[in-house]
């Protein structure tokens, strides 16, 4: 059953299929692998082609820039586009989605070029990738949120967002789990000085096979409301013209209350997720193996480990999900709260662990807020959205996510040296940071949309 194929003489907002709403964030899931391969890889990466660990922070305030930039305009744009045959989001969907796929040919490959080991040519080739990988991502990405805030009504939206999560969250395991799993069956986990090994490579290989395949699901299983039907479900039949024009600064100060209140709330995860990413490598080598040499083999052990560390609280996320489910709309605060606390207790946890299987339990408890953070927001923010410009808002809210990491990595240049260079201490920050983020969501005051 389509979604069209519902009776639009009523504005109230139809009950959509279970399975147009599976299939509607199905692609999310190979795009949050494309992200994952990043995140959980970026450092080693990078630490591999030679950079200087100590400025590792710069090569991370590139792809949240590139959010910052590309979400809103995707969300401007799309609110405006409408093809007959793909829809209003789905024709970004796939542009952003095809190019990423080539970018991940291309990332994993930064030092077999010839540049040389540490040669500021390979970084500066990682760093372009990794900018140009994290651009076609988000515009790959944000469809998808875009399309369950345009298409599900407000009793399904917890269920539809938590599904999105569940299956953002299935994608990261088979993303994080792809290096170990490739160095079982025999692939290279080492390579020569400033070469990626052959089981990272690989890894973006098949990742991008899937996120096509993911995406292609969406965009021929999902229809769009038209824009007749689009209007009439949220109310916006007599929208003028001129208020279709209306710019995204003027909107940032209609925004309601609960948009600046989760933002607050975000700042503070965001950038404890953004340490984790660039020194977690780093920590797990230094605390379990003893080493911050990335050239060696237990380095990249340590990063097969931290890979499937990352996998681990991705699968915690996806059993949390399915809990998330069942919330029922009155006690989001509190298990947002608490689902947050739990996060930063796992992120202190690992600054004392030195046994790797330890370890297991503190990113456990990262899964736990990893998954609140991908449903609360967008629940309690598009709930008190009209119809009216919502994808720009969700471009726009798409801030909350990236301008932390950006401050995160611009104070890691200060932060770092700071505390010695040692990288499990950046992810005792992360806790901290966590925790505050925990004790920000009693400023939050749901609303609904008028």
């Amino acid at each position: 059953m389509d979604a069209t194929q519902t009776d639009v003489k009523t504005s109230k907002m139809p009950s959509l299929p279970i399975s147009t709403i599976w299939m509607m964030s199905f692609g999310f899931l190979g795009v949050q692998m494309a992200f994952s391969l990043q995140s959980s890889n970026m450092g080693r990466i990078f630490q591999t082609l030679g950079a200087d660990p100590t400025k590792l922070g710069f090569f991370f305030i590139l792809p949240p820039l590139a959010g910052m930039v590309v979400q809103p305009l995707v969300g401007k744009y799309s609110d405006r586009t409408w093809m007959p045959k793909l829809g209003r989001r789905i024709p970004y969907l796939l542009v952003g989605a095809v190019v990423a796929v080539i970018v991940m040919f291309l990332l994993p490959n930064s030092g077999s070029f010839g540049f040389g080991a540490g040669s500021l040519a390979a970084l500066m080739f990682g760093a372009i990738a990794i900018l140009f990988m994290d651009l076609s991502s988000n515009v790959a990405m944000q469809p998808f949120k875009m399309m369950v805030g345009d298409m599900v009504n407000e009793e399904q939206k917890g269920f539809a967002y938590s599904i999105q999560s569940f299956l953002s969250n299935t994608g990261s395991v088979l993303a994080c789990i792809f290096p170990f799993l490739l160095t079982i069956l025999g692939v290279s986990n080492t390579a020569a000085p400033g070469v990626i090994p052959q089981s990272v490579v690989v890894s973006f290989y098949v990742g991008a096979v899937i996120l096509i395949i993911c995406s292609l699901f969406t965009v021929f299983k999902v229809k769009e409301y038209t824009p007749e039907e689009y209007k009439l479900y949220h109310g916006l039949a007599e929208e003028s013209k001129d208020e279709e024009k209306v710019g995204m600064f003027t909107l940032l100060k209609r925004a309601p209350k609960v948009f600046w209140t989760v933002t607050v709330v975000q700042f503070f995860c965001w950038m404890a997720f953004q340490y984790l990413w660039t020194y977690g490598t780093g920590a797990v080598a230094d605390n379990v193996w003893n080493t911050v040499n990335a050239a060696t083999a237990q380095y990249q052990a340590a990063g097969n480990w931290f890979g499937i560390l990352s996998a681990i609280y991705a699968v915690a996320a996806v059993l949390w999900s399915l809990v998330l489910t069942k919330i029922p709309n009155d006690r989001h605060k509190p298990a947002y709260a608490i689902s947050l606390l739990l996060g930063a207790i796992g992120f202190a946890s690992v600054f004392f662990i030195h046994n790797q299987y330890a370890l297991i339990g503190s990113f456990c408890f990262i899964g736990i807020a990893w998954a609140a953070m991908m449903a609360f927001p967008f629940i309690m923010v598009t709930n008190a959205l009209s119809g009216s410009h919502m994808g720009t808002y969700l471009g726009l809210f798409n801030g909350s996510i990236c301008l932390p990491q950006i401050v995160a990595s611009v104070a890691s240049f200060a932060i770092f040296p700071l505390l010695g260079g040692h990288m499990p201490t950046m992810i005792l920050v992360s806790g901290i940071l966590m925790a505050i983020g925990a004790l920000s969501v009693g400023g939050i005051k749901e609303t609904s949309a008028e």
